[in-house]
């Protein structure tokens, strides 16, 4: 079955469409993200992602981009909505799982986006913070839009899972490990001043303290978002899981056993200054 759909998409949009066999080029094994593993571990983040929904209230009609979709569970929302719908992610196994559900979907790096002036919408959900280069996603959202055109999104935000960092970037240190941190946590000054500066108007943007429950064990977590700080041998793996699982237990699990992670999130509105008046 191909699992391209053709939508009816607007002139100018259409031009972006991807094809089955230009995704089948790439080595999908070399692919950190696992739609399987995604859906039972982190089946919160689309969940919980309906509040930016409803600050983007996409018409029916609207050309949106879905920046980091994922595997397309909100992206679903928009066609819904009646939106006509390009969804891209730099994950070669998130895009097949999109492609799966029907969705106008192709691979492409969010730091590098290739759209000019077509978009009413470009909207993101826990995904800008994988980007660690933000004027140039910001600058490449600017271009996507179409004057006047709106750039909501949600991401992670200064403090976003602060004592899970702390304690994975402890036990890196314990071993002599390279330090990394894959994620961009900004505050609310920062982004407003990026988005400000590339010509943007930001009537809301905000830091949202979010504590979020895990469907499962902290091991669960790790391994679907902390997979940089754990790549290593597949004891010193397994020993980091136990060690960071110890040392949060006493803040972050319940009596019960549930996990409640400390999320912070950065929710913002902004609008191309290009044909506003």
């Amino acid at each position: 079955m191909d699992l391209l759909v053709e939508y009816q998409i607007p002139k100018g949009i259409k031009d972006y469409q991807d094809t089955k066999e230009g995704l089948r080029s790439v080595d999908l094994m070399s692919n950190e993200w696992d739609p399987v593993g995604y859906d039972q571990n982190a089946r919160f983040v689309s969940d919980l992602g309906e509040p930016v929904l409803q600050l983007l209230n996409p018409k029916s009609g609207e050309t949106v981009l879905d920046l980091g979709c994922g595997d397309g569970e909100l992206t679903l929302k928009f066609i819904d909505a009646g939106c006509h719908v390009i969804a891209v992610d730099s994950s070669p196994a998130m895009v097949e799982s999109s492609l799966a559900k029907g969705i106008n979907a192709r691979m492409m790096d969010g730091q590098h986006l290739e759209f000019e002036g077509v978009f009413d919408a470009v909207f993101s959900n826990a995904a800008l913070h994988w980007m660690t280069q933000p004027r140039e996603v910001i600058a490449g959202v600017r271009r996507a839009l179409k004057p006047a055109g709106r750039f909501v999104a949600e991401m992670g935000g200064q403090g976003n899972v602060v004592s899970v960092l702390a304690a994975l970037t402890k036990a890196r240190q314990r071993r002599g490990l390279t330090p990394v941190n894959p994620w961009y946590f900004p505050s609310v000054e920062e982004y407003r001043q990026l988005l400000e500066e590339a010509g943007f108007q930001v009537p809301v943007i905000q830091l949202i303290p979010r504590p979020t429950a895990l469907p499962g064990e902290l091991r669960g977590w790790l391994e679907t978002f902390a997979g940089l700080f754990l790549n290593t041998a597949i004891a010193e793996r397994e020993e980091m899981i136990a060690e960071v699982t110890e040392e949060l237990a006493p803040t972050l699990r319940d009596n019960s056993g549930k996990w409640m992670v400390d999320y912070v999130r950065l929710r913002f509105m902004a609008y191309n200054s290009f044909g506003l008046h």
